[in-house]
C-alpha cells in the first residue's frame, strides 16, 4: 500500500469522503459489462487508501453501496456483494499491517450472514489501530443515519434515560455513524455528476465539494493530490466573513 506521492499543504483535510461514481460508464466505454468496472474500481480504492495513509489524513469514508443500490439489476448487486467479500479477504490483513482501523457504516442487517460475520471479524482485528480510520459506507443512506440517530435519542427519552432538553447538536452527532470522527472537510465525487446522493447528509454540513469528470477506475494519487490542493486554496468561513477569518 505504498505511494510515492506525498504533498505539503498548509491546510490538509482531516476527513475526506468520496462518492466513487462511474464504474459502469467506464466499463461501457471499453465495451465491457458494468461489473467489469466495479472490479477495476478496487485499484482506485487501494490508491486512495495509500494516499490517505501517506499524507496523514485521519479518516477516509468511501461510499461503496447506497441503500438505493438494491434497486439495481440483481446480477450487478450480487457481483458487488461478492466483490466486497473478496476484498475483505484479500485486504484486511494489509490494512491491519498499515495500522488502519476499518469500519463498515450502514445497515448491514440485509447482508448475507457470512458477509456480516466477515465484516465483524475485520472490524475486530483492526479496532485498536491508531492510524487512518477507513469507513466503508455499505447499505448506507444519509437519511437513514439521521433517522436512526433520532430513534435512538427518542428511545432514551421514552425510557427516562434522557431529558428532552438535553438534546443538542453535539449529542445528536454522537448517535450518528461517524460519531467519533471529525466532520467531513472534503467531499470528492467522480463521474461528472454534481450531487451528494444521500451521502453523509449530517456530516457534510460545511464540507468543501470537489467534482471531477473522471470515472472512478481512473481515480489515482494524482487526482487526489489535485483535489486536496484545490481544498487548501479555499477560504473556509463557517458563517463568518472573509475579514474575520483572515484576522
Amino acid at each position: 500500500m505504498e505511494t510515492d506521492i506525498q504533498i505539503s499543504s498548509p491546510v490538509m483535510p482531516q476527513h475526506v469522503a468520496i462518492i466513487m461514481d462511474g464504474n459502469g460508464r467506464w466499463a461501457k466505454q471499453k465495451g465491457k459489462i458494468r461489473t467489469f468496472g466495479h472490479k477495476a474500481g478496487v485499484n482506485a480504492v487501494k490508491a486512495s487508501v495509500s494516499f490517505a495513509i501517506k499524507n496523514n489524513i485521519a479518516a477516509l469514508t468511501l461510499f461503496a453501496f447506497s441503500s438505493e443500490n438494491w434497486n439495481r439489476p440483481a446480477e450487478e448487486v450480487g457481483v458487488l456483494m461478492e466483490l466486497f467479500r473478496l476484498v475483505l479477504n484479500s485486504e484486511v490483513k494489509k490494512l491491519h499491517k498499515n495500522n488502519v482501523r476499518l469500519r463498515v457504516i450502514g445497515d448491514t442487517s440485509r447482508f448475507d450472514p457470512k458477509l456480516v460475520d466477515k465484516i465483524a471479524k475485520a472490524q475486530n482485528l483492526t479496532a485498536n489501530n491508531t492510524g487512518l480510520t477507513l469507513n466503508i459506507a455499505a447499505n448506507y443512506g444519509g437519511k437513514w443515519d439521521i433517522v436512526n440517530a433520532a430513534l435512538s435519542l427518542c428511545t432514551q427519552v421514552k425510557n427516562g434515560e434522557l431529558e428532552l432538553s438535553e438534546i443538542n447538536e453535539t449529542l445528536f452527532h454522537s448517535h450518528t455513524c461517524a460519531f467519533d470522527l471529525p466532520e467531513v472537510d472534503l467531499l470528492i465525487r467522480t463521474g461528472g455528476e454534481q450531487r451528494i446522493s444521500n451521502f453523509l447528509l449530517w456530516q457534510l454540513a460545511y464540507a468543501e465539494l470537489y467534482f471531477t469528470d473522471l470515472y472512478w477506475p481512473d481515480f489515482n494519487e494524482e487526482v487526489f493530490t489535485q483535489a486536496v490542493a484545490n481544498f487548501s486554496e479555499r477560504q473556509r468561513r463557517f458563517g463568518l466573513t472573509g475579514e474575520q477569518v483572515s484576522c
